[in-house]
């Protein structure tokens, strides 16, 4: 079985091609093309197929992580989009919950409301409502007002259109019917029904999401049809599977109708591929540190199972979406992230960046904004004639020029201006993972630190000393890991249904037909993907609360029958979760279950672990001495540092800091009193001293 994972960056697009059946692995490196992505990622994959003679029409599947959609909410750069509501409703999407993002600003952004998703002459109301909680129509859904409504947004030029009323999430029949009348009306458009996107209570949160899906969806659809379209001309007929923000694939088709599930794409492939190389060494317990040239993320496993986020968790660009995600932070730093004195004086790191073209002024492609990849360059912690394994050449003189031009600003010479611009960008991310693990009631000092992205090992060592993380893990290619993490995981849906019962008054009946009903639903997705019931895994979960508290904790539910047992087991979960969440329980309080989940998976095949490597000789491995700079006690200090070619480094022969280790993909930075050790499977393990 050959596969290719691809996956597109602020920077650069990384390619892993695997033979599961010769056991061969090969990757590649190109810049994105951020006028159309997918052109740099067929240019990539006809490269890698070129450069190792393989055939891309005996290639079985091509798994992609995209950024498309998220890129698409953070730039405000969707499509015009209406809006179809029920009368006196259509302003829920500006009310919101009355909820300020900033409780004591009165300067402060709403994004909601100072970049709607869709503008109010844009929302049409009509007549239509349910009662709950059986869903009995009050008011029947206006045809003929959804028909004009369709017909006045066709001739405004609108897009995309979302269907949002009131009770869907309790029966979406009028929801259906309204989607109907408008492809009827304009079969052009892109529409979508909120029940369909997020099938759950809370209309502000499915209104948004229904509407976010609309914004983005022309964008995505376009953008997965030129990839799917540029596969066919690269002559690899490949089936094309897309990753979403659960840690899941689901198939081009699936995304096209609803692209809110890939918001957080290529960071999900990241997480599961930083997990999967470094399991044999990081422990139960890994913070990943994917750092790319736009953006970092942070991603939290413990006990072998990646942190999920709940609902009051799952924002995007500053807007709700309930759909389910890998709970994973991202923050603007960089390689590309420009350093710059702000109005106020202070000298700041991102989060702006500068991208791939013209990017750091150390490409010379023009960049001339001082960025972190131009001061490690000065630093010395960048071989200049290694970086892309030799395929580019840093510009040393243009980097020291920009970070001249900074240090002046900031009245430093050279090489502090440059540091500083480093431990702004480690400290900036240290207070991320801070704010994923100590705000949650999680020690980092108890984790490893896996260090992934192209420049994620150049910063981990000292990331991981202002955190007191004592161990790091560099996989055998972090510069490429959510590309290979597209290769590790299995084709996955998720269903929900909303139930609202009480642990005082239960309807078992009803929530086990609930159940098989989601399951019907699922089985019925994976039919049409081309999977029977028997290659599928269900998974039970609810969302569970307190009568009368704002939000749920996810609880697993138990396999088979739900009877008086097994909701004992599931209120005795909650309780559990509840007490290591907020550290008390209500014991005398009746529980809730909001919301019942399904989960269901079918294998897909995956790329298998590196070959080991030999013990042997260090020297074979040494490429040059240079200098370079690190901050030592309260100064800095230049080392005569050794430069080691990582594909050479021997298992079992420590290397002693300072060091930098440079691979095609990254480049790591073991700085003085830090070791570096290669394992056997390939990972370097980095600790302090010993």
């Amino acid at each position: 079985m050959q596969l290719i994972g691809v996956d597109v960056g602020g920077t650069f697009t990384d390619l892993v091609f695997t033979d599961t059946d010769r056991d061969i692995t090969l990757i590649h490196k190109v810049p994105t093309t951020p006028d159309d992505p997918s052109v740099g990622a067929i240019e990539g994959l006809r490269e890698l197929c070129a450069r190792h003679d393989l055939d891309p029409a005996s290639i079985d599947y091509v798994f992609h992580g995209t950024t498309i959609a998220t890129n698409a909410v953070l730039e405000y750069d969707g499509a015009r989009t209406g809006m179809i509501a029920n009368r006196g409703y259509r302003d829920i999407l500006h009310i919101g919950r009355h909820q300020r993002p900033e409780n004591y600003s009165i300067m402060q952004d709403i994004p909601w409301q100072n970049r709607p998703l869709v503008r109010r002459r844009d929302r049409i109301a009509v007549r239509e409502r349910l009662a709950p909680p059986r869903g009995e129509v009050l008011e029947p859904l206006d045809e003929d007002a959804v028909r004009e409504a369709a017909r006045a947004f066709k001739a405004r030029g609108i897009e995309a259109i979302c269907v949002c009323f009131l009770f869907s999430y309790i029966d979406p029949r009028h929801e259906e019917r309204a989607r109907e009348i408008v492809l009827e009306e304009y079969p052009e458009a892109f529409v979508t029904a909120s029940a369909a996107v997020a099938p759950q209570f809370r209309e502000f949160e499915r209104f948004t999401t229904a509407a976010m899906n609309a914004f983005i969806g022309p964008k995505v659809r376009n953008y997965v049809r030129n990839f799917a379209g540029g596969l066919s001309k690269a002559n690899c007929r490949a089936d094309l599977h897309i990753m979403g923000s659960n840690g899941g694939i689901a198939t081009a088709a699936t995304i096209a109708e609803r692209p809110v599930l890939t918001l957080l794409s290529g960071p999900a492939a990241g997480v599961l591929g930083g997990q999967w190389a470094a399991a044999a060494d990081a422990g139960e317990r890994m913070i990943t540190f994917d750092v790319g040239g736009t953006s970092a993320d942070i991603g939290i496993a413990v006990d072998g199972r990646v942190s999920e986020a709940t609902a009051r968790d799952t924002w995007i660009g500053g807007y709700p979406v309930l759909v389910p995600m890998l709970d994973i932070a991202t923050i603007g730093a960089g390689g590309g992230s420009i350093a710059h004195v702000d109005r106020g004086g202070a000298y700041r790191v991102g989060p702006q960046s500068a991208g791939s073209r013209p990017g750091p002024a150390a490409y010379g492609l023009g960049g001339d904004r001082p960025t972190v990849t131009d001061a490690n360059l000065v630093l010395g912690r960048l071989d200049p004639a290694n970086f892309l394994g030799g395929e580019m050449t840093l510009d040393v003189d243009a980097a020291r020029r920009v970070i001249r031009r900074v240090a002046e600003q900031v009245r430093l010479d050279e090489p502090e201006a440059a540091e500083g611009v480093v431990t702004i960008l480690n400290s900036n991310m240290a207070n991320a993972i801070r704010m994923q693990t100590v705000q949650k009631g999680l020690d980092p000092r108890g984790f490893s630190l896996v260090a992934l992205g192209g420049a994620g090992p150049l910063h981990a060592a000292e990331v991981a000393a202002m955190l007191d993380i004592p161990r790091v893990v560099v996989p055998p290619h972090p510069g490429i890991t959510s590309a290979a993490g597209l290769l590790t995981t299995d084709l996955k849906y998720d269903a929900v249904k909303t139930a609202f019962q009480t642990s005082n008054s239960v309807d078992a009946a009803k929530l086990n037909a609930d159940f098989a009903w989601l399951a019907d639903t699922l089985t019925a997705q994976f039919s049409a993907d081309g999977f029977g019931r028997d290659r599928i895994g269900l998974i039970r979960a609810g969302d569970l609360r307190y009568v009368g508290q704002g939000y749920e904790l996810r609880v697993a539910f138990p396999d088979g029958p739900i009877d008086e047992a097994a909701l004992a087991g599931v209120w005795q979960a909650f309780e559990r979760q509840h007490r290591t969440e907020y550290g008390h329980v209500f014991a005398d309080s009746p529980i809730e279950i909001v919301n019942i989940r399904l989960t269901g998976t079918a294998i897909m095949p995956k790329i298998g672990p590196p070959p080991p490597i030999e013990t042997g000789e260090l020297d074979a491995a040494r490429l040059r001495t240079g200098s370079c700079t690190f901050r030592v006690g309260g100064g800095l200090a230049a080392f005569d540092t050794p430069y080691y070619r990582r594909d050479a480094i021997p298992a079992g022969r420590p290397i002693e800091g300072p060091a930098v280790v440079v691979q095609r993909d990254t480049t790591t930075v073991v700085p003085p009193g830090w070791t570096a050790a290669a394992e056997s499977n390939r990972n370097l393990i980095l600790s302090h001293g010993a």
